[in-house]
């Protein structure tokens, strides 16, 4: 069986991260007809991750990290990731 991006991805930053809530969101569908859609999916995502491993970063210091965990994604075919990045004192 072959793994799915979404299950990557999550996969990927529940490693790295060791987050307290993640949301991996495939939104490729609503992007059909768009620029990097594919009709198979699994190109555009959102993702919602709260980590500790986010205290003291600056919002685009998360993203930096976020993305840098996701390079190989993007060669996998992802053409377009949403983050929300929390800590979870943020996250309420």
């Amino acid at each position: 069986m072959t793994e799915t991006l979404r299950d990557w991805i999550a996969g990927r930053v529940s490693d790295e991260l060791a987050p307290t809530a993640l949301e991996v969101i495939d939104e490729s569908h609503l992007h059909a007809g768009h620029s990097g859609s594919r009709p198979e999916g699994e190109t555009h995502f959102r993702l919602d991750v709260v980590s500790p491993a986010f205290e003291g970063k600056s919002r685009i210091e998360r993203h930096r990290m976020v993305n840098a965990l996701l390079d190989q994604a993007f060669q996998r075919g992802l053409h377009a990731l949403a983050v929300r990045a929390r800590t979870p004192a943020e996250a309420g």
